[in-house]
């Protein structure tokens, strides 16, 4: 089985129609988005769109709880950026009317499959202690083990920090899959492509130049 791992797109349709498409044409079966989809860019309704009509498996993060939870009326602004990032929370909601909100705020905080060798993935936007604190690529072992607990995971797939890594800590393969709408590194977007089988795992880190070509790094891994 071939996946394609999404996090991150904040509303950005026109980032993840080209991811969408490069993993098609990668061979992609599956897709998984674990969070922050619609909020804050320009297009939330396109993108939730485009979620649904792969019949993505996705998990709620932060600024989908935001969108479906936070009367924008209650938040407090003290200068002209909260206002404006209040006032596009108001305008998200809009545009994505009742139904929608009501669909995203159903979302799961976690999304588990079984992979073909026996072991489980588990997707999340940030931890499995924690869907509302990311695993970032600065933390220690030690720190990293924290926000992992007691779940016994092989494959953990998250989000939420907006920088792609691949890390093996214990029994646990973690793919932090970057961002598709916010990445650090300008005109790019991210993601990574899982193939599992009888022998495991490996994970390809994909930076898409949103302006014409594409660079993938690719490491090969059995949890």
């Amino acid at each position: 089985m071939r996946i394609l791992c999404i996090s991150d797109i904040h509303g950005h349709a026109d980032a993840l129609i080209d991811v969408l498409a490069f993993g098609k044409s990668q061979g992609c079966t599956v897709t998984l988005a674990a969070g922050d989809h619609c909020f804050s860019g320009p297009r939330p309704l396109d993108t939730w769109k485009l979620l649904t009509g792969v019949n993505a498996h996705c998990t709620q993060g932060i600024g989908d709880w935001a969108i479906t939870s936070v009367d924008p009326d209650d938040i407090p602004v003290s200068c002209p950026h909260e206002e404006a990032r209040v006032q596009r929370l108001r305008e998200v909601q809009q545009e994505l009317g009742e139904d929608i909100l009501e669909q995203i705020a159903r979302l799961p905080k976690t999304f588990h499959m079984s992979l073909e060798d026996g072991g489980e993935l588990m997707l999340v936007h940030g931890s499995p202690m924690d869907p509302t604190t990311s695993i970032t690529h600065d933390m220690t072992d030690d720190e990293v083990r924290m926000l992992l607990g007691d779940a016994d995971i092989d494959v953990l797939v998250c989000g939420g920090a907006h920088v792609p890594f691949e890390r093996i800590l214990d029994s646990t393969h973690i793919v932090a899959v970057g961002s598709v709408g916010e990445s650090p590194t300008v005109g790019f977007a991210q993601a990574a492509i899982l193939d599992t089988s009888n022998a495991g795992v490996s994970v390809r880190l994909i930076q898409l130049d949103l302006r014409g070509s594409d660079s993938t790094k690719q490491s090969t891994s059995n949890p």
